[in-house]
């Protein structure tokens, strides 16, 4: 096991290098003098020669790669040019409703698909199951944004029911925010839940056949048993890994929810710094959250070893 977690390990870390390499490169390759993009057509040759100094530009190509691993090395992911701030700060001051945006819609979705997707692999072939499956093709191809725009008029406009955008003030509690985030969550959770579903479905219908599912039924045991205990807990290998990208998605798909929700979030954030050509808050956002794609990939292939001992092997 030990062996395993050390084998992912190594190619998680080769996969981190890759993207800030490929970071670095993206920055490097922009048409033009990066400093001048970012500080428009309006910039004097001073202020110009002032920001290649600040972003480290006016090295060499060895230099500033050297310098910039440095800097990822000590936590520094440069600072913005808009904000004033480090790029850390910036995101760590946003990751609060993104967070919890991402945690609550991932618990939706598996709500809402779990238990529809055994069932619909259980009652295969019913009306349920086809009603079940037209309404998961339905909810995968609905925009976000749409749903978004609809759940506002609907749930917040129209009933009151909840707030049309943001998170709240300063002093605001913590159980008031999550009231602004229940919309926005319903919102990422039902379209995501649509993939879950799907590949539950999928899955049951693989392992429900098998002989010692027959094996279990012909021992007497309860439907619910053979189903959770027997079934279910042999086809959790390929919903560990949808859960698990699923979750990933959510953090960067969380950027147009967070847009139609205005949400201040990393999402609202990153799209602010591509209006602004902030290229220093563009590239650390895409390096924390490729490096929490990564890290979901890991603890899923940690997952795996707990939940099914032949993957060891």
């Amino acid at each position: 096991m030990l062996r395993a977690a050390f084998n992912r390990l190594v190619g998680m870390l080769t996969v981190m290098a890759i993207v800030v390499t490929i970071v670095f490169i993206i920055v490097r390759v922009t048409p033009g003098d990066p400093a001048a993009v970012m500080l428009g057509p309006d910039a004097t040759a001073a202020d110009v020669q002032a920001l290649r100094q600040r972003l480290g530009l006016d090295g060499t190509i060895f230099q500033q790669f050297v310098a910039y691993i440095g800097g990822i090395l000590r936590g520094d992911l440069g600072q913005s040019i808009f904000l004033g701030q480090p790029v850390t700060t910036a995101l760590w001051m946003r990751a609060e409703p993104t967070f919890f945006l991402t945690l609550f819609s991932l618990g939706i979705a598996t709500i809402i698909a779990l238990p529809i997707g055994i069932a619909s692999a259980y009652w295969r072939g019913s009306l349920f199951d086809q009603a079940m499956t037209a309404i998961a093709m339905f909810a995968a191809s609905v925009p976000s944004f749409w749903l978004g725009l609809i759940f506002i008029q609907v749930f917040a406009v129209q009933f009151g029911w909840f707030p049309t955008s943001g998170y709240g003030g300063p002093y605001t509690g913590f159980v008031e925010r999550l009231h602004h985030l229940v919309l926005p969550a319903a919102t990422l959770g039902i379209v995501s839940s649509a993939l879950i579903m799907r590949f539950t479905r999928a899955s049951m219908l693989d392992v429900l056949n098998d002989d010692y599912v027959r094996t279990a039924r012909s021992k007497g045991m309860t439907e619910w048993r053979v189903v959770v205990k027997h079934a279910l807990k042999n086809a959790l290998i390929p919903i560990l890994t949808v859960v698990g990208l699923t979750a990933a998605l959510l953090i960067s798909g969380a950027i147009v929810t967070e847009t139609v929700f205005a949400l201040p979030g990393v999402g609202n954030l990153i799209v602010s710094a591509v209006l602004r050509r902030d290229y220093p808050v563009i590239q650390g956002a895409l390096l924390i959250v490729a490096g929490l794609y990564v890290l979901i990939n890991f603890l899923i292939d940690m997952l795996y070893l707990l939940v099914d001992p032949r993957v060891r092997y």
